[in-house]
């Protein structure tokens, strides 16, 4: 198998790669980085990829360390259907519109959230930093509240009439915060619906990839995190 694809189902752009290759059925050769070990920080990780991160993807010698490039690089080396990322120059700008809005809106402070609450108490052995977490909340939340009057305005996905890639990292951005608890769908409808109809869409890949999430979850309703 050609394309091998190093990923911890636990980063969301990772999931978000993995439910793009298995909806598009295409082969690749899974090689699982536990973050939570460390293994990213390995010297031999490091050789793959100096910026000791996942996904990473190689292939036929090949490598690629940034999940939207990777996207964009399989469409035009494997058969994916169009609607995913559209060979149309004017479809295609919308798409990339949300991948590069995204970055400093619903993966920032989708992220910030989960880090706040698991990861940085975890790794530096603090407590909670409540005030930030907050921050990133409040952040959040006004970033559904523009997705609901900006992307998803007058449509039923974010970038046209048919689902995109865009939806797929999306969804999985949102997803992130859901983990903690954090809860604030609700409050914007139309994202919502829209949540549950491209959860109803990619299954069952959508619910194969976040089943790891529901460990963390289960253990914060618990009191073990």
């Amino acid at each position: 198998m050609s394309l091998k694809v190093f990923y911890d189902l636990m980063s969301q752009p990772c999931r978000a790669l993995v439910i793009f290759l298995k909806m598009n059925q295409i082969p690749f050769e899974s090689k699982l980085v536990a973050l939570r070990k460390g293994e990213h920080l390995t010297s031999e990780f490091s050789k793959l990829n100096v910026f000791q991160k996942v996904p990473v993807i190689y292939h036929n010698g090949f490598i690629l360390t940034e999940s939207i490039a990777m996207i964009r690089y399989l469409v035009r080396e494997f058969k994916v259907e169009d609607h995913w990322y559209p060979k149309d120059s004017k479809k295609q700008a919308k798409v990339d519109e949300y991948l590069e809005w995204q970055h400093l809106n619903t993966r920032l402070f989708g992220s910030m959230i989960f880090r706040e609450r698991v990861i940085t108490p975890s790794l530096e052995n603090k407590p909670v930093n409540n005030a930030k977490i907050e921050f990133y909340k409040d952040n959040f939340v006004k970033v559904l509240k523009n997705i609901e009057k900006g992307f998803l305005k007058d449509k039923n996905y974010l970038c046209g009439d048919e689902i995109s890639v865009a939806d797929i990292f999306c969804s999985c951005e949102i997803e992130q915060p859901l983990i903690i608890g954090f809860d604030p769908i609700s409050e914007v409808p139309r994202v919502k619906s829209w949540l549950e109809r491209i959860r109803r869409e990619l299954e069952p890949h959508y619910s194969e990839v976040h089943d790891v999430t529901k460990l963390i979850k289960n253990a914060i309703e618990k009191g073990k995190l």
